[in-house]
This record gives structure tokens, sequence and C-alpha cells, in this order.
């Protein structure tokens, strides 16, 4: 009897220490502007001296899960422009929004006091520029973190992606292209409704890689096709242009691939961009440059294979410490600008606006890591409202702007930077597999911890919409 209530202790003690060892503290709420009670967009949410963050949504909304070792360590909330908010993460209080007051530097009054610094935007670039082989990772880490993909029309969202995902990447000096790895480790969601929108990518696949005819979409009709066919044609176009490799190794990956071939920001990053000091603004109590970026004297090209994806103008803001130029942040837009580009860009998409990204900064063991990133591009669907009834011209024409034009967004949030050697070998080890389109089983207890992005109000219906709609892929 003794011996069985022995086992019985050491059970219940088993079960107490491993849900101790997962026990999380959940901190969530709203971030508004304490003076236009406005909602404030992609704050950062952290656990300092951690990589454990998230961001905000267009509601000014988060959620984070901080392991229960971190409880008593001090949470910040920040924002660029704004005073941050801390406070230990035990003594966060879920009821209670957060409000952030503006924080503006002096610019007049930092350059008087200054060494011989950059006075222009060019120069101050430049300067940074020059100083991310100092300020980005000079040696190989691992990344986890979280990916959302997703796909809409003006109406409703087509395809939703939701995946956990690892990153490999050996260091700023090294090509990304060779010594980048990505792995999905799990998905949570994945929903498909593109039965219209499978047609056209058959037909482009089926003349990229047929050696029969070329096909024309009019030739084609969906009963014709097999799932099979129409999933092969959908993976090989998601690859080819939504791919994760696409982020990560191409052209836009800004600051990681600077030093690469016809690099947007290389060498001749000022025959492309001009780059005007905007003011001076506070960073969690840092000092950070405000630079507009704006056209210069050549075109923005991306020189994509099979696309015609050049002819653009650039259009944003970096945001670059004072201290030691790090770039914290970028928002960077490609705009339509040669004449080709410009009348492509409006039959095609309805937008000048091709490429919009995003990309945020965390600042750990003093080196630059990648934190969120943003990015969203128009996508050719050339479908519209069909109907045997006879309808206004006026309706036609709504339904093919609702119904016609999509665009895909990318967001990646990470919330863990590995740098022991020893487990980086151990997982470099295994198999990596890039595929975000591969169908994976739904493992509840991963996801039950493990930080994600929130979307808005308005994403979350759509989303659930599509759920109970969604066709090709089950979930």
């Amino acid at each position: 009897m003794v011996i069985k209530n022995f086992k019985n202790a050491l059970v219940i003690v088993a079960l107490l220490f491993a849900i101790g060892v997962t026990a999380q503290t959940e901190v969530k709420n709203k971030i508004l502007d304490f003076a236009m009670l406005t909602p404030i967009e992609s704050a950062s949410i952290y656990v300092k001296n951690t990589t454990i963050g998230t961001v905000s949504n267009s509601d000014g909304k988060f959620l984070l899960q901080v392991p229960q070792e971190f409880s008593k360590d001090t949470l910040i909330i920040s924002s660029i422009g704004y005073k941050s908010y801390k406070i230990p993460v035990n003594e966060f209080d879920n009821s209670f929004e957060v409000y952030l007051e503006e924080d503006v530097a002096s610019l007049d009054e930092i350059i008087l006091v200054a060494e011989t610094r950059p006075k222009t935007g060019n120069d101050i670039v430049i300067k940074a520029l020059e100083k991310l082989a100092v300020n980005m990772p000079d040696s190989a880490y691992i990344q986890k973190g979280f990916l959302r993909h997703k796909e809409r029309n003006k109406v409703e969202f087509k395809w939703l992606i939701e995946s956990a995902i690892t990153v490999y990447d050996s260091g700023f000096a090294s090509n990304s292209s060779d010594y980048l790895k990505i792995n999905v480790d799990q998905v949570r969601k994945s929903y498909d409704l593109r039965d219209v929108d499978s047609i056209f990518n058959y037909v482009a696949y089926n003349n990229q890689n047929a050696k029969r005819s070329r096909l024309k979409v009019n030739d084609v009709k969906r009963s014709q096709l097999s799932t099979a066919q129409l999933e092969k044609a959908i993976k090989w176009n998601d690859t080819r242009v939504n791919g994760l490799q696409n982020i990560f190794q191409g052209q836009l990956n800004l600051l990681r691939n600077s030093t690469n071939a016809k690099a947007l920001f290389g060498d001749n990053v000022l025959e492309k961009h001009h780059f005007d000091l905007d003011t001076i603004l506070v960073d969690n109590d840092r000092k950070i440059y405000k630079i507009k970026i704006s056209e210069s004297t050549t075109f923005v090209d991306l020189d994509t294979k099979g696309i015609f994806n050049d002819g653009y103008n650039a259009q944003g803001w970096m945001y670059i410490y004072y201290d030691n130029y790090a770039i914290k942040k970028i928002e960077y837009e490609l705009v339509a600008a040669s004449p080709a580009q410009k009348v492509r860009s409006k039959r095609l998409f309805d937008t000048q606006v091709n490429h919009k990204l995003v990309m945020t900064y965390m600042e750990y063991q003093d080196k630059m890591y990648p934190n969120y990133i943003y990015y969203e591009t128009p996508k050719l669907v050339n479908v519209g409202f069909k109907t045997n009834q006879k309808v206004s011209d006026e309706e036609k024409e709504r339904y093919n702007k609702e119904e016609r034009y999509y665009y895909t967004v990318q967001e990646i949030l990470f919330s863990e930077i590995i740098l022991d050697k020893e487990i980086i070998k151990m997982k470099l080890n295994g198999e990596w597999d890039m595929d975000i389109f591969s169908p994976k089983p739904y493992d509840k207890t991963f996801w039950k911890n493990y930080n994600v992005l929130l979307e808005s109000e308005e994403d979350e219906k759509l989303i659930q919409d599509l759920s109970q709609r969604a066709s090709l892929f089950e979930d």
C-alpha cells in the first residue's frame, strides 16, 4: 500500500513539474495613442533582455505568451516616437488598455552638442550601410517564428496558411542563397478557396513547362481538370511567386542581401534612392533618425525571371539609431514609374504600388536580428463576375473591381534566437523542408503556448468565413 501511494505521489510530482515547465503568463490588451486615442499598430511588446515578443495588430491589440521563468522580468511596450511603458510581467493587468505618450527629440539640440557626424539623409544611410558588417549577426544563428500567408481580393480571403518556421543563417558575410535554410515545423491553418484562380495557374504552368502548344485561358474548363492537376499548377506558381525563399534570398531582403550582385541597397544605392533626414525621434529611450526614402536618378528593377518586374520608384521611411547607426526599421514601397510599368500595373492589378515591405529588427547581444516582416504584393488573377443574367455595366464594373484584383500578404514574427553552436549543429544535421504548401497534421499541444500574430477583427471574420467554405485543401 505504501509503495502504491509512493508511485502515485511520483506521478503527481511529475505532472506538476510538467505543468510548471510549460506554464505561461498570458499578456494581452490594446495599445492606444494617449492624445488621439487611436490604436498604435506594429508596437513592440517584449521581455527585456530576451527575444520573447510580439507586435500589435492594426487594432492595436496584442497577445504574448511568456514562459513562467520570465514572469518577474520587465515587460516593455514601445513604439517609435512614443515613451515606452515598462512593468514586471507578473504585474501587467490584462484588463487595462495601455496608453503611450509621444516623445520627440530636438534635432537642433542634438546637432549642436554632437561630434562630427553625417548631416544629410544620404550620408546617414551610407554610414548605416557601412556599419551593417558590425551591427548585423556575424556568426551562425537559428531563429524560430510564426508565418501567416494569406491571399484575398476586395471581397474575401481566398487562401490562408499559418505555420511555425525555423530559419538558419550563417551570418551577414555569407551569401543567403547558399547559406540560409528554412524549415516549416508545424502548420496551424491551411485553407484554400482558389478554384477559379487555379485555372489560370494551370495555363501558366502548362505554357512554361509543357512541350505541347501554348494554351489560352478560354481553351480550358474547370470540369476538364482534375484536382491533382490544379494542385500541381497552384503549388508551382505559389513557389515561384510566393515561396519563402523569395523573402529571405531575394533583393527585397534589403539589409541581409546588401552585398549581393544587383542589391537594391548595394554600392549604387544612391542611384536608385534618395534619402532625406526628416527628424529625430525616440525609441525606448534611444534617439533614432527618421529618414524619408524617395526616387533618385534611375528606376528600381527586381529582374524577376519570367515576370516584368522592373521600372519602379522607391518610397518609404528608414529608422536608424543615432548612437550606433543600427537600422531599426524599414518601410519600403515600390511604385510603378516607367511608362510600361504604369500601364501594366493599372491594367493587371488596379494599383501602382507593386511591392510593400516592412522589416523591423530586434537588438540582442549587440546585434540586430530580424524581428517582424510584412510583405504585400498584388497578384494577377484574370477573373471577374460571370452570369447569364442581364446586368448593368455599372454592376459588371463593380464585380470586376472586387473579384478580379488579388493581393498576397506574408507576415513573419520571430520570437526565439538560438546562438548555441552545439544546438545549431544538431539541428543542421536534420531534414529541412521550406515547402509551406504541404499539409501537415495539426498539433494542438504545440500551438497552445506558441506565440502567434493577432489578426484584426475585420480579417478574423473573413478568415472564419474562409474556413467554412474552403474546399481544395482540408484543415
